[in-house]
């Protein structure tokens, strides 16, 4: 190999690697899974790096890539079952009910790192979109949409490309275009999630919720805790089918069947555009903390109004954070 066509290799390789966020983001919304995400990241750029010499410029690489990672969500989406939050698929079960088996990660949608998915460097007002596109509501509205109408919203609404150029990124027709985003509008609409919401930075009083939130869990203070909650809060735990609504309920739980959460740890982490914390709970030797879940939190104003919690510890290097902590 000459050094011009090694230099041309490290230029390709670089132009690849420079859409490897908003790529991982598209695919996230696209199957719900930072897992699934990264692993579509990376079989797009398998393949545009196998298929490069027949990459003729009549797009921008950037169009090009993101027309190989709709093409391989489509082969992953292909006969598969919908991934969806609790609230989407059972009814609310009982706090103080007995506690159903852990469902397989794939039924599920998953928390993504919002570093994964928005950069730092972008200017404030597409980070803001970045995290709104990516907030758990929309992923899993969009879980309802079929794969083509998902794509073409995500690629109008969110990314903000003209029909024409979804018409030819998809292979088809701006009037299939524009009728398949009619459709998914509409079904959007029926769920009340917009496309992006309109967010603001956490203010103080905000910031000192999150403080009391993790004071109060630390603590083990169910009293205090449950006093952060808006009446009609929702709280969910994939990987268990489970899903409660209101103060009561959480308090119910964590006295009783969530009480091995008693003497946790937590670290703020920012998942989906959200605040979030990793929790480590008691290990079976003395000073020791297992990870056990990551949490995401709804705000409304000076209130919680969801928690998610996903119990998964395969989450934590996702994170960035350990599975084990010593005291």
């Amino acid at each position: 190999m000459t050094d011009t066509a090694h230099v041309d290799t490290a230029s390709v390789e670089l132009d690849f690697e420079a859409h490897r966020r908003e790529l991982t983001a598209y695919c996230y919304r696209m199957l719900g899974s930072a897992f699934e995400a990264d692993d579509a990241v990376q079989e797009t750029l398998v393949r545009a790096w196998r298929n490069f010499d027949r990459f003729e410029g009549r797009s921008s690489v950037r169009s090009w890539l993101y027309k190989i990672a709709s093409n391989v969500c489509f082969d992953q989406l292909r006969g598969r079952q919908r991934r969806a939050m609790p609230i989407d698929v059972m009814a609310m079960g009982r706090a103080d009910g007995p506690v159903e088996a852990r469902l397989p990660e794939s039924n599920w949608i998953g928390p993504i790192p919002d570093q994964r998915v928005v950069a730092s460097d972008a200017d404030p007002a597409e980070q803001a979109v970045a995290r709104e596109s990516v907030r758990l509501a929309f992923v899993a509205a969009l879980q309802q949409l079929p794969p083509r109408q998902r794509a073409v919203l995500i690629l109008r609404e969110v990314l903000k490309w003209r029909a024409q150029e979804v018409a030819e990124l998809l292979d088809t027709t701006v009037v299939s275009v524009n009728s398949a985003l009619q459709r998914a509008r509409a079904t959007l609409a029926e769920r009340d999630v917009d496309a992006a919401g309109d967010p603001e930075p956490l203010d103080r009083e905000q910031e000192e919720l999150l403080a009391r939130y993790v004071d109060a869990f630390e603590r083990f203070d169910i009293e205090e805790l449950v006093t952060l909650l808006r009446d009609d809060a929702t709280m969910s735990m994939p990987r268990y089918p489970l899903w409660l609504r209101g103060p009561d309920a959480l308090r119910t739980w964590l006295l009783g069947n969530g009480s091995g959460c008693r003497g946790s740890r937590v670290a703020p982490l920012q998942a989906n555009g959200r605040p979030a914390f990793a929790q480590w709970r008691p290990g079976e030797r003395e000073g020791t903390y297992d990870a056990w879940a990551i949490h995401v939190l709804e705000l409304s104003d000076t209130q919680i109004a969801g928690i998610d919690f996903f119990v998964d510890p395969e989450l934590f290097p996702l994170f960035g954070v350990p599975v084990h902590l010593e005291a």
